[in-house]
């Protein structure tokens, strides 16, 4: 398996960005680079750096969000043009490209596990939400709580800049897909795996019936502890992002007990759909992650036969930052900004069980392999080369990058 590179945060795409013309930026995180000369072209690159800083340690855990860099960004909305939409898809965008309704997750409450504090985290939710009319949802009426890993609403960890931009994203995609369910923020105090994993136990805890993971780190002999420990909550769907260095493997995306989220470049299309879909991969270092787990036990329902372990992963979503989604940040940001990863897919897709409803199974992946035909499979792209190849390639049926494809509708969800 190969390891995450550590190499400069910034990377670079040769994808338009969405249409938008290149801007530099006003609220660029303390931690990013200055941006090098950019090619001179009428449909720019898309430039984007890692929001949180790579931690390789075993035992530790980054952030997948990746935030564009020369996006048209903050005052558009709210400044001097008040009623221009941000850049990158909003809900109504996903909600299309996805067959989801536009009212669901009443009944359901998800969770949101990161590391650190947003201090802004309620306030920029409900500006995103407020923007794009969606129900509120607040701490005054009970639908949100910002909580850390013990449960407490006062003892909250220190403050990152990075970490909220993993937050605001995280936020604003449950709120796009699954607009009426409750929402949880759990906190953890570090990026330690422990107190992530601590923080998903409090979560579950205090009710959660989704659970999003939009982070990742290398695998290790301890994982299966960690496994047993921290994930195994029966009936609640659990979702990991599956990483964005393509081909390898990343913990918790590994667990037998999680939904493996990939990642798509996400196009409209003239199609009948009005969409299409391919593997997100930049270069073979920039992707979708995917592959077989060194330690983690193939779970029952997975059957395919290249990996004697866990083969990741099990479902996708959107997540190249070209094809980014709209995220408003204002701790380490300034406004409306970009955002792609599978931070992107794993918020997305456990708003969309959360659309489902309750979930009968004891590990909710599961129902996926068993209505497969009912999600759109994704079947072109490819993040690197591999043996076997579906690895690493998409084909028709299962395949690494993207699993079995992205939602179409909530049969696939629904046990």
């Amino acid at each position: 398996m190969r390891s995450h590179p550590i190499a400069a945060p910034l990377r670079r795409s040769a994808v338009p960005l969405l249409g938008s013309a290149a801007l530099a930026l006003s609220g660029m995180l303390a931690a990013t680079p200055a941006l090098a000369a950019g090619p001179t072209t009428a449909h720019p690159a898309v430039a984007w750096a890692r929001s949180c800083s790579v931690d390789l340690t075993p035992g530790h855990a980054y952030c997948d969000a990746l935030r564009v860099t020369n996006a048209a960004e903050s005052m558009r909305a709210e400044g001097a043009t008040p009623h221009a939409a941000p850049s990158g898809y909003g809900p109504s965008d996903l909600r299309s490209a996805y067959n989801i309704a536009a009212n669901g997750g009443a009944g359901q409450t998800v969770a949101i596990v990161d590391a650190y504090n947003d201090p802004k985290a309620g306030a920029d939710m409900a500006a995103y939400r407020a923007k794009y009319g969606l129900p509120g949802c607040t701490k005054a009426t009970g639908c949100f709580k910002q909580v850390s890993q013990t449960g407490s609403t006062t003892g909250l960890p220190g403050n990152n800049s990075g970490w909220a931009g993993e937050i605001s994203l995280d936020l604003d995609m449950v709120s796009a897909i699954a607009p009426k369910a409750h929402i949880i923020l759990v906190e953890a105090k570090t990026a330690s795996m422990a107190n992530l994993g601590a923080s998903v136990n409090e979560a579950a805890k205090l009710g959660a019936t989704e659970i999003s993971n939009s982070y990742g780190g290398s695998e290790s002999a301890t994982d299966t502890s960690y496994d047993s420990t921290y994930f195994n909550h029966p009936g609640v769907a659990i979702t990991a992002s599956s990483g964005d260095s393509g081909y390898g493997v990343e913990y918790p995306a590994a667990s037998k007990y999680v939904t493996a989220v990939g990642g798509t470049a996400l196009n409209k299309a003239s199609n009948s759909r009005g969409w299409s879909e391919s593997v997100w991969s930049t270069s073979s270092t920039e992707g979708a992650g995917s592959g077989c787990s060194a330690y983690d036990a193939k779970p029952t329902w997975q059957k395919d036969t290249g990996c004697a372990k866990r083969t990741v992963a099990d479902v996708s979503a959107v997540a190249d930052p070209a094809t980014g989604v709209a995220v408003y940040q204002t701790f380490g940001a300034s406004g409306w900004n970009v955002y792609g990863g599978t931070s992107v897919a794993s918020p997305l897709i456990a708003a969309v069980y959360a659309d489902a409803g309750a979930h009968t199974a004891a590990v909710p992946a599961a129902d996926l392999y068993a209505h497969a035909s009912a999600l759109n499979d994704v079947t072109s792209g490819s993040t690197s080369s591999c043996s076997p190849a579906y690895l690493c390639h998409a084909e028709p049926g299962y395949d690494g990058p993207t699993g079995l494809g992205t939602p179409n509708g909530l049969t696939a969800f629904t046990g």
